[in-house]
């Protein structure tokens, strides 16, 4: 399988365990064969490396180790397999960019930013697309993410399924947003083409084969010489927490 047709889900329940102690810093270091200047994070901050250049199917315990200039067994001693490598790496980007005041200027406010810091964090991590934030270990950084959404929606009258449902509808849809934007820039880097200059080359292609007679609003839409373009992920956003808004606004009205 490749990048573009899998998703991974981090490991089983043995796999969760060792995670855990690494990420919540409560397994031992080890005591013998250390390598000076070796450390969990930098082993992740390499694998992060690593996975941003290559993708997920370009790691493996042998490509950080290349990385780091060390053999591989060495990172076992700090790191057990892949799968909990993958968890720690996960949970080091979840605690790069989000801020822990999401309430600040209202839940609405709060929601956006979350939106965008999403799409910002898969476009800078593509391999992100292909984790699973609900079947992996939850770090510390991950927790406090979660703890800052539901923070923001504290009070607002939703319960706490409705609030968690919410974070993933928001999560979900920048999730959505940013595969076709990684897609897209994967489809300019196979043929060398941008957005722009494969539909000035299919253009011509399709002008003689859309007839009004055939497809009336789409032939009235690409023969429209001037088009309000809008971006399509704000405009998705605001569309999604009109949404969740309207149910807000109903819970006052029946309190």
């Amino acid at each position: 399988m490749t990048e573009d047709d899998t998703s991974v889900a981090f490991g089983g329940s043995a796999a969760a365990a060792r995670s855990m102690e690494l990420l919540w810093g409560t397994k031992p270091p080890p005591s013998r064969g250390r390598k000076p200047g070796m450390s969990v994070d930098r082993i992740v901050a390499a694998a992060i490396e690593v996975a941003d250049a290559e993708g997920l199917d370009g790691l493996s315990m042998r490509r950080v180790a290349d990385a780091l200039g060390v053999g591989t067994m060495s990172l076992y001693r700090y790191v057990p397999s892949k799968a909990e490598l993958q968890d720690l790496m996960l949970d080091t980007v979840m605690g790069e960019d989000l801020p822990l005041d999401l309430g600040t200027g209202g839940w609405r406010a709060g929601l956006e930013r979350l939106a965008r810091i999403s799409l910002d964090g898969y476009l800078k991590h593509p391999w992100l697309l292909r984790t699973s934030l609900t079947r992996g270990a939850m770090g510390p950084n991950q927790a406090a993410a979660l703890d800052a959404v539901l923070r923001a929606l504290d009070g607002i009258g939703l319960t706490g399924g409705e609030r968690m449902a919410v974070v993933q509808l928001v999560t979900g849809y920048a999730q959505g947003v940013a595969r076709q934007l990684v897609d897209s820039t994967r489809a300019q880097q196979r043929t060398g083409l941008s957005d722009e200059q494969f539909w000035t080359e299919l253009a011509p292609l399709l002008d003689g084969r859309l007839t009004a007679e055939r497809f009336p609003a789409l032939t009235e839409l690409w023969h429209k010489e001037e088009f309000d373009w809008v971006d399509p992920f704000d405009f998705g956003l605001r569309r999604v927490l009109d949404g969740v808004e309207t149910l807000v606004d109903s819970r006052k009205v029946g309190s």
